[in-house]
């Protein structure tokens, strides 16, 4: 299961943003059902991150969007966001894993 998730800072926000989203990541690597969990930042606009997401399974992703740590993000993002997040879903129908 993937998931894409875009979000953008308020500008002058993208800073502390970063800061936020890169600490989601480290809290990120205890959970075991999640395979990957890749945060990038725009290169055409500073002010957008995407997080490029891999979980095992359904039952993986419940089990992220339920931690402490991911309610945590979002509430240390609510001032800092410029309008809600995108996100999608995806299933991977083929890759190259180096």
């Amino acid at each position: 299961m993937i998931v894409v998730a875009k979000l953008k800072a308020r500008k002058g926000a993208e800073e502390e943003m970063e800061n936020v989203l890169r600490e989601a990541v480290k809290n990120v690597e205890s959970e075991a059902g999640t395979l990957a969990y890749t945060l990038h930042r725009s290169q055409s606009d500073p002010c957008t991150f995407l997080f490029y997401e891999k979980y095992k399974d359904a039952d993986a992703l419940t089990v992220h969007s339920s931690t402490p740590h991911f309610k945590a993000m979002f509430g240390a993002l609510k001032d800092l966001v410029e309008g809600p997040a995108e996100i999608e879903m995806y299933t991977e129908l083929a890759a190259l894993n180096r």
